[in-house]
């Protein structure tokens, strides 16, 4: 059976995709689609091949494009996504997550949640995340008050969890009716002495769910590195042995939940760059014990980029293909988990995401 493998790349001037076979050593490159409007996240849904890309801006509104044809040919609605009358406008998309049954998630600017049962075509608002009594406190990020991270849990359609820049990680049993705050364990370091553990407030950078472990999740915090090992309900810091407390995303294995891709970058404060200005993507294979170093083929003088919350994922092949974007416009590709690197694109817009889809003829 011939595997596509298509690297689907979200940028500040419209969507790219990038296309191999499954020995992923040779891409051609596609794109800018979407009219060149910014895409915050391109996600591919395996159950049915669409593609999806959210994005938009205060120009052009918030929007989610759709291509049944692997990005040949593409089409957008807005439909369904405002807010009430009165409340402040949504600005863009910032993430995306199918589900079953051709259900969309979408998680939006000011931080809110809205769902399509069609595919992408109309949404509704799931009010019940903004009528959390915290709501009032939360405050906006560098990027901006976004809903970044969004999780479904894949052995319950009920189960979602979210992180927000910066009011933290909340969990919702019930589809979006109701939410609970999962911050316990994490911190905040930019709060004073004793107030740096607050239940909510935290600046979550990203979120993502170890596949085998029903309740494993990994995060990326602002201040630390974390996993949970019961949905979010307390989280235990997992950052000993990596140069840095401070990076922006994760990549979970796809069949491994003990193994774990990061990118630290060098601090908040001193560049948000690679440590010493040399790459790497660091790789934990006990759950956080410990980690190594990959470097082979990552440039190890004058990396002075950054890798942005969603710009980095794995692939379902064996051995996992490993990816990520740079905001110099830059995609690496790993095809053995990490021990090998290649560039493979250059002088894209800004890549704001990274995610795959394996297509099997």
């Amino acid at each position: 059976m011939a595997r596509t493998v298509l690297v689907l790349v979200g940028t500040k001037k419209g969507a790219f995709i990038l296309e191999s076979d499954g020995a992923r050593r040779a891409w051609a490159l596609r794109g800018p689609y979407c009219d060149t409007w910014p895409m915050n996240h391109v996600v591919g849904d395996p159950a049915t091949g669409r593609i999806h890309a959210g994005g938009g801006n205060e120009w052009f509104g918030p929007a989610v494009w759709q291509s049944d044809d692997l990005g040949a040919s593409w089409r957008h609605s807005s439909r369904g996504l405002a807010y009430a009358e009165g409340e402040t406008p949504v600005k863009t998309v910032w993430s995306l997550a199918p589900g079953p049954g051709g259900t969309l998630y979408a998680g939006v600017e000011p931080a809110g949640l809205f769902r399509s049962d069609d595919g992408g075509e109309s949404f509704t608002h799931l009010d019940g995340l903004q009528q959390h009594p915290s709501r009032a406190e939360w405050n906006p990020g560098g990027a901006g008050l976004i809903l970044h991270s969004l999780v479904l849990d894949p052995d319950d359609p009920d189960g979602v969890w979210v992180g927000i820049s910066a009011a933290g990680v909340f969990h919702s049993a019930d589809g979006g009716k109701t939410w609970s705050a999962r911050n316990r364990g994490t911190r905040a370091d930019y709060l004073p002495e004793g107030q740096n553990y607050p239940e909510h407030g935290q600046c979550v950078h990203c979120v993502v769910k170890a596949p085998g472990m029903r309740h494993r999740l990994y995060q990326q915090n602002h201040c630390g590195m974390y996993r949970s090992d019961d949905g979010g309900v307390s989280w235990a810091s997992i950052e000993q042995g990596l140069p840095s407390s401070f990076g922006f995303p994760a990549a979970a294995h796809p069949r491994d939940p003990n193994t774990l891709f990061l990118v630290p970058l060098n601090g908040d404060t001193a560049g948000r760059f690679m440590p010493d200005a040399k790459a790497a993507v660091w790789r934990t294979r006990d759950g956080g014990a410990n980690w190594t170093a990959l470097r082979a083929g990552l440039p190890q003088q004058n990396a002075y980029f950054n890798v942005l919350r969603q710009a980095m994922a794995t692939d379902t092949l064996e051995p996992a293909g490993v990816y990520f974007g740079t905001g110099s416009g830059e995609l690496y590709v790993s095809p053995d988990e990490g021990e090998t690197w290649s560039r493979v694109a250059e002088h894209l817009p800004a890549i704001s995401s990274v995610e795959t889809l394996v297509v099997e003829a």
